[in-house]
């Protein structure tokens, strides 16, 4: 099915089992069993759907899907728990979640409500990028950050919509200028930093964390983290460059 899926559950021998009923139907799952490392495997590893179970040891499960839903990731997700209440499922799918199934369960059951679920994510898939704190509308261009439109120029937004495809991997300024304006690199122009320049102040503007890094004598990095002490292992995207100019920023 080509699905990858992200199990949520602090109970080893339930989270074994339902990765192996997954694998028979060839459904990739990773399992993270407290709501920190949930948060950070969608952020980073944006499965296809998250199968969340709501009482994790301590912890509250609906965390993740409020912190989730709070950056505006669209990903799917299934709550599959013991309470079965239905208060219990009204406030789950008013967090925001796709789905409710209570244990115990049947697993051929649970792949056909993963299976559904992102057949319907997948049906408008392309509608909206999403990195962080940002959201782009392909359809109507509009840029936003936590909620927040900004005004950016058309250029300026195919950066972003660049950026976002290719989100914490180095951008060389030859890969910009191809992907913008269909043009070869020419090394003298500072085109590409007065584009970058403005574009860091409208995102920047109002929110004390950057977003797009300067990764020196190679390109540049959108990411929510600091690149620094990751720079100089981090390889350009179309290989290195020869007569690459130092950034001055």
């Amino acid at each position: 099915m080509g699905i990858n899926v992200l199990l949520v559950e602090d109970d080893p021998s339930l989270a074994n089992a339902i990765l192996e009923g997954l694998s028979d139907q060839s459904i990739k799952c990773e399992i993270v069993s407290t709501v920190p490392n949930a948060i950070q495997a969608v952020r980073d590893r944006r499965p296809d759907a998250v199968i969340l179970d709501l009482m994790l040891s301590g912890e509250n499960g609906l965390d993740v899907l409020k912190a989730v839903r709070a950056q505006r990731d669209p990903t799917p997700v299934l709550i599959l728990t013991a309470l079965g209440s239905l208060e219990n499922r009204v406030a789950g799918l008013n967090e925001g979640a796709d789905d409710y199934l209570v244990k115990p369960f049947e697993m051929l059951e649970l792949i056909a409500r993963i299976t559904a679920i992102t057949r319907r994510n997948n049906r408008i898939e392309g509608s909206t990028l999403t990195y962080g704190p940002l959201l782009l509308d392909l359809t109507t261009r509009r840029v936003f950050r936590d909620g927040k439109e900004l005004k950016l120029s058309p250029t300026e937004t195919s950066l972003i919509e660049l950026f976002i495809r290719h989100e914490n991997q180095v951008l060389t300024r030859k890969m910009l200028c191809h992907q913008l304006w269909e043009t070869n690199w020419e090394g003298e122009t500072n085109v590409i930093e007065v584009h970058i320049n403005r574009l860091r102040s409208k995102l920047e503007r109002g929110f004390e964390q950057p977003l797009i890094h300067t990764i020196r004598g190679r390109g540049y990095m959108l990411s929510e983290s600091e690149p620094k002490s990751r720079a100089e292992s981090l390889e350009p995207l179309d290989g290195d460059e020869s007569n690459k100019p130092t950034e001055s920023e």
